[in-house]
């Protein structure tokens, strides 16, 4: 997946937002929160997003991914895909819709409302 596509994708994802910070990341939030971001790794794009507890004991290992710096150092389940192999483009863009709907579901009532969620 280009940086690109990944932006493409993120902007038709229901509610996001955009803004560019942290050194020119991609970043896409939901609600005012996070839920993922595209930078550089070694001269490649990086991506990185939200996973469940079980999804980073999985993916932590494979290669090419690996748990999200700054992020998963402070407790949280990021993942970021960094290298090949890692994941396949349409299981990239699976998980980050699933990082997505982990945001909007921790959104309170309220926020979902204002939305439209």
């Amino acid at each position: 997946m280009t940086r690109d596509e990944f932006n493409a994708f993120c902007a038709a994802l229901p509610r996001t937002t955009h803004v560019v910070q942290w050194g020119n990341a991609d970043v896409w939030k939901v609600g005012g929160k996070v839920f993922a971001i595209c930078g550089w790794a070694e001269d490649a794009s990086a991506f990185t997003f939200k996973v469940t507890e079980l999804g980073f004991e999985v993916l932590s290992d494979s290669p090419g991914l690996r748990p999200a710096p700054y992020l998963a150092s402070r407790g949280l389940k990021w993942i970021q895909h960094y290298a090949a192999p890692g994941l396949s483009d349409d299981s990239l863009r699976d998980h980050i819709r699933a990082s997505h709907d982990m945001i909007v579901a921790a959104l309170s009532k309220k926020k979902r409302a204002e939305l439209g969620l």
